[in-house]
């Protein structure tokens, strides 16, 4: 049915021990996780600063057949597609540039950005943060391989998930039924569900993988309960 990312679990890094990136990003696949959620931070789109794409390079090198969505909390996107680029990995389709609508629309080249991140042989995936209606997206959806929903505010520590947010996910999944939906923010075992029944299918997790007691079994309950309700939704479509 979908056809981005090929799993469902997908931990942030940012919560794991940054020092040892590899060792931490091999710690939670082996726990279960499908992919790696990479959040690029600038300190200008949003206040923290976290790495670039020199990083990415290096861990492709430990990780080559892995999933990598890249989430470009950036200002300017388009100035770092050809250097994400570089770490696609060891063959076509591993690399999805997820970049922030509200950082192209004022300007007008989403676009351009969407053009660009194609013409680089990535996957392409477009952000709505919290307060941007999700007709925004729509208007792109045919030419998007994933749609991230940001189910907390970008950039700020310490928020909740934000239920409200599920009316967007919804609302893609109603106009594109084949769409990678995938949400980030506040997201761990209990509040899952939520996310999974209203039709999101690719799950970021950061805490609620690399603070839970027990990794393994956190990821378990979070992707039991995506295909569980995954399953549900194909079976009304």
């Amino acid at each position: 049915m979908y056809h981005c990312c090929p799993g469902q679990i997908g931990p942030s890094v940012l919560d794991c021990d940054m020092a040892d990136l590899a060792k931490e990003g091999k710690r939670a696949l082996d726990a279960g996780a499908s992919y790696l959620h990479l959040d690029v931070m600038d300190g200008h789109f949003v206040p923290n600063i976290s790495f670039g794409p020199y990083v990415i390079e290096c861990l492709r090198k430990h990780l080559p057949d892995v999933f990598f969505d890249c989430h470009m909390m950036t200002t300017h996107p388009e100035n770092w597609v050809e250097k994400v680029a570089k770490a696609q990995g060891s063959k076509p389709g591993l690399l999805c540039y997820t970049f922030h609508y509200e950082a192209t629309e004022p300007r007008g080249i989403t676009q351009k950005v969407i053009d660009l991140i194609k013409a680089n042989n990535m996957k392409v995936g477009l952000t709505l943060s919290p307060d941007t209606p999700v007709e925004a997206l729509l208007k792109y959806g045919d030419q998007i391989d994933l749609a991230l929903i940001m189910t907390v505010y970008p950039g700020k520590g310490g928020q909740s998930f934000i239920e409200e947010m599920m009316e967007k996910v919804r609302t893609i999944r109603a106009a594109y039924p084949d769409m990678d939906i995938e949400v980030d923010g506040g997201v761990k075992p209990k509040t899952v569900d939520m996310a999974a029944k209203a039709g999101a299918n690719l799950i970021v997790s950061g805490s609620g993988v690399y603070k839970a007691e027990d990794m393994a079994n956190n990821i378990s309950i979070m992707q039991r309960s995506v295909e569980k309700y995954g399953l549900e939704i194909i079976a009304t479509n």
